[in-house]
């Protein structure tokens, strides 16, 4: 554990050398090696470090490095008055949430790049370096982001992810949707980030601290704000803003199904194992403070189970097999924002692992189809596939399946616990919890028909043809030879993947099924603070919101609990599986058994289907209100500018000019005549009394007989 810095460190390496030499020099396999083996090297250690995190105590089980003083001690004053000093040390915490977190990255990353190693086999040789040199700074500031002991640590990977999805996403910067998707996941993610921002600073100003550990006991010792919005809320609501923007909740999800511009790697990579699911993240470690501020809880799930219901609602008419996977991740990122606003963290923690699995099998697999069908993503160009795509078929049949809630696949055991939870926090929210799981069983079942079933409705291909595809996979790039089983690269990661949406969730089996929900247990030390006996569930909310403190720790139950509530939750289970089974059934009736069902059912409400098919008209709204509206207003300004503010600079200038041009004319025709004037008079006078010196003594003389002649008659004359 003492070299949990070097687990960021190996992608960042990695990054370096494809970024300095690999763009350069780097075949594209000595390119997909480096980042492969970085990101490798990344996961042993994160295993090893996993594991001796195991062997330790359950109230022990951290670990800090400390690597270096980042920001040396500034005098500052916090909301007390007192002195305090901003001392922030480049620190990396090793505990039990960190540590699940460092395995999902660094495991599905890894999957992930040795898929990409095939997908991007053929970019350019330059491109594969720069788009692995990309994926790896990806992964690098992710690790940052998860094992940063303070916020700013967190902030810097908070940050770093954000400019890579937009570097990842606009890879194919050459296509202008790409280029834009690219530039709104930028944007929409700075406004996210206005709001951490803030927070940051009143996290300060209120505990003269950034460590997420004192802050978190000093948020314990201080009393819940249960009816009253205090500074406490003021934290946690900005903090939340943040995590909006970066985990694509309302209002800020738009950029997330854009984000599809992307190739498939990283629509996996992005939606699966690290930056849409850093906002959940940043919740759960802040846990302590959000369970002192109920009301903010409040709002966390409702806009969590809004967002689920939303972007479930859109899915079920998207066409676009990677459009239905983005508002299927929105959806679920949803799911674990409700179990965060509930109090049930660690089983929003569960779910972000479990959805990783699928997830990026999902993702993955999308991407497989679409290689198998020459760059075709609309599902009604597909059908069939299954003879085609049989690895392909069968692992993103699990996916499906592990989403949908079936059991016993990883999504039941998670999803399930959320929905329990929300049972027990607030009805209404667990209603329209139970109507998003029918939904997304409905719309997961629907692709899987379009793409794997009926009657085949792509291009056609000529015999000879499909045999060259099947001897050369990558030959699509070129000239399409039909559907085809993608290259071991591809599938060997699918089927990875798949043993893990099967497997997963035996991790979090819950009491009332026999189980001790190991992994509950295990995140709970992240969730609480047991400093001088204070625990976030040491009091209770009695605002009558969402939300209540004392749910934490969020354990499931142990198994002395009462016949009761065991009943209730294996009721609730029971019905989730028949929720998620209907939905199922309904998309198989509707899309294999009878496939003109779907066009009678689009035109009988087609109000509704257009309405969702164009995503509720939200971007529309945005782009007439928002950036119409910023438009309008930068026009304004640059005419402002222009009229007035450069009006005043130009006036001011003519005004200098005219007045100089005037003191220029005054100089010359005023103070020049009068001095011209005066030397002229002066040089005329000195002319006429030079002529009086004649140089003759005899003149002279004659003048001074006529002085002594004047003097003498006056005096003669006033005597």
């Amino acid at each position: 554990m003492r070299y949990i810095w070097v687990i960021p460190l190996l992608p960042g390496l990695g990054a370096l050398v494809n970024g300095l030499l690999g763009i350069r020099a780097f075949s594209k396999r000595t390119a997909g090696a480096v980042a492969c083996g970085t990101m490798g090297a990344a996961l042993v250690l994160s295993v090893l470090a996993f594991w001796q995190l195991l062997g330790l105590p359950p109230d022990a089980r951290t670990h800090e490095v400390v690597l270096a003083q980042w920001i040396p001690s500034i005098a500052s004053i916090s909301s007390s008055g007192a002195r305090a000093a901003l001392n922030v040390a480049w620190a990396f915490r090793l505990d039990p949430l960190s540590a699940m977190m460092i395995l999902v990255v660094t495991g599905i990353g890894t999957l992930i790049h040795i898929y990409a190693v095939a997908y991007m086999h053929d970019e350019p040789r330059g491109g594969v370096a720069r788009f692995f040199c990309y994926l790896n700074l990806f992964c690098f500031f992710m690790l940052v982001l998860v094992l940063g002991s303070n916020v700013l640590v967190m902030f810097v990977g908070w940050e770093g992810v954000g400019l890579c999805s937009y570097l990842l996403i606009g890879y194919w910067y050459e296509r202008k949707s790409a280029a834009d998707a690219g530039k709104k996941a930028f944007v929409m993610n700075r406004i996210g980030d206005w709001g951490f921002i803030l927070g940051i600073f009143l996290l300060f100003w209120t505990f003269g601290t950034l460590d997420f550990a004192a802050i978190q006991r000093a948020a314990a010792a201080m009393p819940i704000e249960a009816g009253h919005f205090g500074v406490l809320s003021a934290i946690a609501l900005l903090l939340f803003i943040g995590a909006t923007g970066k985990s694509a909740q309302i209002p800020l999800y738009v950029w997330l199904p854009d984000a599809m511009e992307g190739p498939t790697p990283v629509s996996a990579l992005i939606h699966a194992a690290t930056m849409v699911t850093a906002g959940v993240y940043m919740l759960g470690r802040n846990a302590v403070l959000f369970s002192q501020a109920p009301l903010v809880l409040e709002i966390v799930a409702i806009v969590g189970i809004l967002t689920a219901l939303m972007a479930a609602t859109i899915g079920l008419v998207q066409y676009d097999i990677k459009r239905v996977l983005a508002y299927s991740t929105v959806s679920q990122l949803g799911y674990m924002f409700t179990a965060m606003g509930v109090g049930a963290f660690s089983a929003g923690a569960f779910h972000l692992m479990t959805h990783a699995f699928f997830k990026a099998l999902l993702f993955l697999g999308s991407g497989s189809v679409i290689h198998a069908m020459g760059g075709e993503q609309d599902m009604r160009r597909m059908g069939a596939l299954r003879q085609h795509l049989p690895i392909t078929f069968a692992t993103m049949g699990v996916g499906a399946l592990a989403i949908a809630g079936i059991p016993p696949l990883a999504g039941f055991f998670s999803k399930d616990e959320i929905l329990f939870r929300a049972f027990e926090a607030n009805r209404v929210i667990w209603v329209l919890a139970v109507v998003t799981a029918f939904m997304t069983a409905f719309y997961m079942a629907r692709l899987i028909a379009m793409t794997f079933y009926g009657s085949y409705r792509g291009p056609a291909w000529s015999a000879s043809a499909a045999h060259d595809a099947d001897a050369s996979p990558g030959a699509h790039a070129h000239a399409w030879n039909g559907p085809h089983e993608s290259p071991r690269a591809m599938t060997v990661p699918l089927v990875i993947l798949a043993i893990g949406a099967v497997l997963a969730g035996f991790v979090g089996i819950p009491a009332a099924l026999g189980g001790g929900n190991a992994i509950e247990r295990f995140l709970e030390p992240s969730f609480s603070v047991t400093s001088a006996g204070l625990t976030p569930g040491s009091a209770t909310s009695d605002s009558g919101g969402v939300a209540t403190a004392a749910r934490e720790p969020d354990l499931s139950h142990p198994s002395g609990e009462s016949t009761e509530a065991t009943g209730i939750e294996l009721g609730l289970m029971l019905f989730s599986v028949l929720v998620a089974a209907g939905g199922i059934g309904l998309a198989w009736r509707v899309y294999v058994v009878d496939p003109q069902a779907s066009e009678r059912l689009a035109h009988r409400f087609a109000g509704a289907h257009r309405l969702l098919g164009n995503k509720y008209y939200v971007d529309e709204i945005y782009d007439a209100t928002v950036v119409a509206g910023t438009m309008a207003g930068g026009r304004r300004l640059w005419g402002f500018d222009r009229y007035v503010v450069d009006g005043i600079v130009n006036g001011s200038s003519w005004v200098t000019l005219f007045g100089s041009w005037m003191s220029g004319l005054t100089d010359r025709r005023v103070v020049d005549g009068i001095v011209n004037a005066v030397g002229a008079r002066l040089q005329g006078a000195s002319y006429r009394i030079r002529q009086v010196q004649t140089g003759l003594v005899q003149n002279y003389a004659l003048v001074m007989l006529f002085g002594v002649f004047a003097f003498v008659s006056v005096y003669l004359l006033v005597r």
